[in-house]
């Protein structure tokens, strides 16, 4: 039977992605998942490829939902925390939709900018899973035998699975078996899934997730051995939204429901 491998988070989208043991699964998705943003001096959200003098993929963060403290930890261990305090209102455009939300006052953004070579500010939607990208699909998974099919493909030893920022692992299934639980639900430990649509890759998954350096052509890989969805998607992995909420570990069961 299938099993979760592993979860991730990005506390801060467009930052390092952070391992966790257990995760609940809410309607929205995940509390910890994006809570955050980073931003442009012209308020346009920044992700792994805007230009930046060095990859926020490099900034590692943590938050605590409560008391609402926010850490940053940056290359060669300067580490920033402090309580989360909201600002001036604004909207961050993500992709097609826009979100209200609130600047965040504190020593975050100044180091950011320090780091990235340019003037970035941080934020955060009013509504959680405010800044995931897809509104009605918070939960994302992946094989890590698609992972390995991946790696075959590429003629490479092994793909670091981080560069597809994913929410959940699977273990235990075929290469690509999650793509045959679309349109059907899934339990996943407490939680169950509806599995809605495989997940257009774009060029951040050819960046090396810890450094953000181009170093494997994953899209040119995905096409060779995939081919094309409609006229431009080139899928890896599959979202959901989630039907029952409940807490997932890693561990637990996943059984494809009829």
């Amino acid at each position: 039977m299938p099993s979760v491998s592993w979860l991730s988070v990005a506390p801060v989208k467009g930052l390092a992605l952070a391992a966790a043991d257990e995760l609940r699964l809410e309607q929205f998705g995940v509390l910890e998942n994006r809570r955050f943003h980073v931003l442009d001096e012209r308020g346009r959200f920044v992700n792994g490829l805007t230009r930046v003098e060095r990859s926020l993929f490099e900034v590692k963060a943590a938050w605590d939902p409560e008391p609402d403290v926010l850490t940053l930890m940056f290359p060669g261990g300067l580490s920033i925390q402090g309580e989360v305090r909201e600002g001036e209102p604004l909207d961050t455009f993500f992709y097609r939709r826009s979100e209200p939300g609130r600047l965040i006052e504190g020593p975050w953004a100044e180091e950011l900018s320090r780091f990235a070579g340019r003037q970035l500010r941080l934020a955060r939607t009013d509504r959680p899973g405010g800044a995931v990208d897809r509104a009605n699909g918070g939960v994302t998974l992946v094989s890590d035998a698609s992972v390995d099919e991946l790696a075959r493909q590429a003629n490479v030893d092994e793909v670091d699975a981080r560069r597809f920022r994913m929410l959940i692992g699977l273990a235990g299934c075929e290469p690509h078996e999650e793509d045959m639980w679309i349109g059907r639900n899934a339990r996943i430990g407490g939680a169950v899934v509806r599995i809605r649509e495989q997940v257009a890759r774009c060029a951040i998954t050819t960046q090396d997730p810890s450094t953000g350096r181009r170093d494997l052509d994953t899209l040119r890989v995905i096409k060779l051995y995939r081919g094309v969805r409609g006229k431009m998607h080139l899928d890896f992995g599959v979202y959901g939204s989630v039907v029952e909420p409940g807490l997932v570990r890693v561990g637990d069961d996943v059984k494809p429901l009829a």
